[in-house]
């Protein structure tokens, strides 16, 4: 009897290292209208103590390491309203684009800026400087949302620089609700928060937006 005991204790110790892990759900996408979406983020004051570009590595490999393509490149082939022909190295030839910040139909690869919807600077300030140098190198290639990165007209973007949307806004008219969505869903896959004055603006635009929605789903 104590030996039959004895052996069923050890095959429930053994148990558990036999049964498999179950498997981790990823993240629910959510979808809000733009108003209730903006109301989901956190408000903070914004600090750009320490801030360098330089601490978000971009541009990476991409989502497929094997193909040559670095994320910028992946960016400019998936954007594509003509796909552009894809040579050796990733080179790119051919194409059209439609930068929708100012609404101009672009035919050379290399005058298109790929722009971090929520800045690296305003990313810093909003949350991003309290992240480990891999995650911030995950954001700055974010490829798992198709709102994170923009293929847009240089001229566009470096106008933008890294200012939020109480100071910067797309030049064209029919931007600004698309604008408005993607720059509060990016803010809410990162967990990063607005200051005032942005919040303030956001509840503007999403006031004259009410058929706007936002989804998002956090980042990995």
């Amino acid at each position: 009897m104590i030996k039959t005991f004895t052996v069923a204790i050890a095959a429930l110790v053994l148990l558990p290292l036999t049964m498999s892990t179950p498997a981790v759900a990823a993240p629910a996408a959510e979808t809000e209208r733009l108003g209730v979406a903006v109301s989901r983020l956190a408000v903070a004051a914004e600090d750009r103590t320490g801030y360098q570009r330089t601490s978000f590595r971009h541009w990476n490999a991409g989502a497929d390491p094997g193909d040559g393509c670095n994320t910028r490149q992946e960016v400019l082939i998936t954007e594509a309203v003509v796909a552009p022909t894809v040579g050796p190295g990733c080179a790119l030839t051919g194409g059209e684009w439609t930068s929708y910040y100012d609404e101009v139909r672009v035919t050379a690869a290399g005058s298109l800026d790929i722009d971090h919807m929520v800045p690296l600077a305003e990313a810093w300030d909003s949350g991003a400087s309290a992240w480990t140098a891999p995650r911030r190198e995950a954001y700055a290639n974010d490829l798992g949302s198709a709102v994170s990165l923009v293929a847009v007209t240089a001229r566009s973007n470096r106008q933008k620089s890294d200012q939020d949307p109480s100071s910067w806004l797309p030049p064209a008219e029919g931007a600004l609700c698309r604008y408005a969505s993607e720059w509060t869903a990016t803010k809410l896959r990162w967990s990063l928060s607005v200051d005032e004055s942005e919040q303030d603006r956001l509840y503007v635009i999403a006031a004259g937006c009410t058929d706007t929605t936002v989804t998002w789903e956090l980042a990995p």
